[in-house]
């Protein structure tokens, strides 16, 4: 078995919308309020490990389909951009979804699904794990569609004889709904204490009347 690497390089993937969701569950938070460079520096500090860069990910609406949220996030991503972390964003895509009332009607609605994200985290896990960028691949998500890549990256750790690992981090607390993390993982818990002390101060939301009633039904996320 390779002996684990004195400094451990790490690299944080983080599934934008899969973390808001896990907040918005574990505390509460109605908006995407985190700071992704600090929650990274904070679970690195934590664990030992050597930050080398972070990586986001997320879906965001059109401008001409939802004016708040793509300011909102057009805003936070290009922030993020100054901090040095990479960005990996693609338009959401909508459909009509349909749901049963109580009283036995029909409801349709148009809605916004992610597709591809997961696609595109676990590619560049992988590529990054084959081409020896980090030592610990720190995943910000819950998403069980990663326990793949996580297999994937044991059989390079055989096929380099070297040591990698893989770990994920997620929001907990007693009104959690998920409470595992992706299998074949490390599991972080972050707790409340922890998640508060990284919040972005800055809060990106437009001020402005022109779509308050966006702000109030979506809440900055995209289903899958």
């Amino acid at each position: 078995m390779p002996l684990d690497p004195l400094i451990k390089r790490t690299a944080t993937f983080f599934d934008g919308q899969n973390l808001f969701h896990s907040a918005r569950e574990s505390f509460g938070y109605t908006y995407p309020n985190y700071d992704v460079l600090a929650l990274s520096m904070t679970i690195c500090g934590r664990m030992g490990w050597e930050l080398t860069h972070s990586r986001f990910y997320t879906g965001i609406p059109d401008p001409w389909d939802d004016p708040f949220w793509n300011h909102f996030w057009s805003a936070k991503l290009r922030a993020m951009s100054w901090q040095g972390v990479y960005l990996y964003s693609r338009s959401l895509r909508y459909r009509n979804r349909r749901v049963v009332l109580p009283d036995g009607k029909e409801y349709t609605f148009l809605t916004g699904e992610e597709k591809g994200i997961d696609v595109r985290i676990a590619l560049d896990i992988i590529r990054m794990a084959h081409r020896k960028d980090y030592d610990v691949a720190l995943i910000f998500s819950q998403d069980q569609d990663l326990s793949e890549v996580a297999e994937e990256i044991r059989a390079i750790s055989r096929e380099q004889d070297r040591w990698i690992k893989a770990a994920c981090a997620f929001p907990f607390s007693p009104t959690s709904i998920n409470r595992r993390g992706i299998d074949k993982t490390d599991w972080i818990r972050i707790d409340r204490a922890t998640y508060d002390a990284c919040i972005d101060p800055r809060d990106y939301r437009p001020k402005d009347k022109f779509s308050q009633s966006s702000e109030s039904t979506t809440n900055g996320s995209g289903s899958r």
